[in-house]
């Protein structure tokens, strides 16, 4: 079979996996069990479409399989046994309504990403087990997302299946005040699986389209779902904002172009309008919170005809905000970065200092990244040198790594060239 087509295959697979696992836990109401038996769905339509071709309704398809295999499952489970006949006449149903199910307009994606918020989880389990139901990350790329180890995300993500299970509250979708009290963890979904499509951090390319836009669809499902929450609305300012900078972050061959070498004509203005409208009738209501001040930020660098023209005193005051509000080290990393474009990379090299104590910050490249740029500014160049190469040496992205690798390559032939004698450069 052709790449192309196997290409076609795992596109169709991404897409409607949500939907699926979403369709068969809500009739099912057992996430384990449900999870299962649609991985084992997706891995034989893997291997059969790759044969047959795509069906006509793979969404359908799917969830008939999927559906098969929990009969199987049912029926090898001694215990269960007794409700067998019962289990088998909701499979039926949902066999029987597998067109329905594919409809367009059910968007059980939704749906799951609000199941998945369970009232048993705490916030951290709850976000990390809908990253994995709705968003298909790896556990790599969530234990990436919250600085820990994989092993401790992966034993995480163990417990909140288990600890659905034991609470006896059903795994279905909420109420209108279910919702309500769940939406911050699923507005935190929402920004993670955005944040791993925009800079993934596995891979060959710096961006993964197909998780950027899923995030910026059910962003704007969620706002429409509450259109009087600031925090929704601040989530998808921020979203679009951002993704507005998307074509002009890489260049020909997929590398990355830093954001003071992007062509700025090549920035989606359209999504820039919308963002800053959806943000200035947030910012209007009173209650600022997180997302409202991430998409100020962006708004800012949206807005600057040159990357020169940036109002960084007003970005710094930015960061220092979001700083008093979360214990996030990544806020503080940032607010180095806005202090040396204020007052000096000396001043941005002393927050760092403080950063290199926090274990959280073990877990990822970006201190050594962001450490290399700020003494590059210093004109400390076999510094940032090492720094980059830290940087490259711990990163998972191809395309970051290369452009830290080349960046420290070309700092040092500059040094080495300056230092060269007369006649021998």
């Amino acid at each position: 079979m052709t790449a192309p087509a196997e290409s076609r295959v795992e596109r169709v697979l991404r897409e409607h996996a949500p939907h699926v696992l979403g369709a068969v836990i809500r009739r099912h109401r057992d996430f384990a069990a449900s999870e299962d038996a649609v991985q084992e769905a997706l891995l034989a339509a893997a291997q059969q479409w790759l044969r047959d071709g795509v069906p006509d309704n793979p969404r359908g398809w799917l969830i008939q399989v999927a559906s098969r295999r929990m009969v199987d499952s049912v029926r090898s489970d001694t215990a269960r046994r007794q409700r067998e006949n019962v289990a088998a006449l909701e499979i039926g149903q949902i066999i029987a309504a597998a067109s329905v199910e594919s409809a367009p307009d059910q968007d059980e994606t939704l749906s799951l990403l609000f199941m998945c918020c369970h009232p048993a989880l705490t916030a951290p389990s709850a976000i990390a087990l809908t990253l994995r139901a709705v968003g298909g990350l790896t556990t790599a790329q969530i234990a990436n997302a919250f600085l820990v180890p994989e092993a401790t995300m992966a034993q995480r993500i163990s417990r909140a299946k288990q600890t659905i299970k034991a609470s006896g509250v059903p795994f279905q979708m909420p109420t209108a005040r279910g919702r309500a009290e769940r939406l911050s963890a699923a507005l935190h979904v929402l920004y993670l699986i955005f944040n791993e499509g925009y800079a993934t951090s596995v891979g060959a390319g710096l961006q993964r389209l197909d998780l950027a836009s899923e995030a910026i669809r059910l962003a704007r499902a969620v706002y429409e779902l509450v259109p009087g929450d600031a925090e929704a609305a601040g989530l998808l300012a921020l979203m679009l904002l951002t993704d507005a900078r998307r074509l002009a972050r890489t260049g020909p061959n997929g590398e990355l172009v830093p954001l003071t070498e992007q062509d700025r004509s090549r920035w989606n203005r359209g999504q820039i309008v919308e963002g800053v409208a959806l943000l200035t009738a947030a910012l209007a209501r009173g209650s600022v919170g997180q997302y409202q001040l991430q998409a100020a930020v962006a708004a800012v660098h949206d807005e600057a005809a040159r990357h020169e023209d940036t109002d960084w005193p007003q970005i710094l005051a930015l960061y220092s905000l979001l700083e008093r509000m979360s214990d996030n080290p990544m806020v503080t990393l940032n607010r180095a970065i806005a202090l040396a474009m204020v007052h000096g990379p000396a001043a941005g090299l002393e927050v760092l200092g403080t950063l290199a104590a926090d274990g959280r910050m073990a877990n990822t490249h970006r201190l050594d990244a962001v450490r290399g740029h700020l003494l590059e500014l210093a004109g400390q160049t076999p510094a940032a040198v090492s720094a980059y190469q830290a940087a490259a040496n711990r990163t998972t992205n191809t395309a970051e790594r290369n452009y830290l690798l080349t960046r420290a390559a070309t700092l040092r032939d500059s040094d080495e060239a300056a230092s060269s004698p007369p006649g021998l450069a």
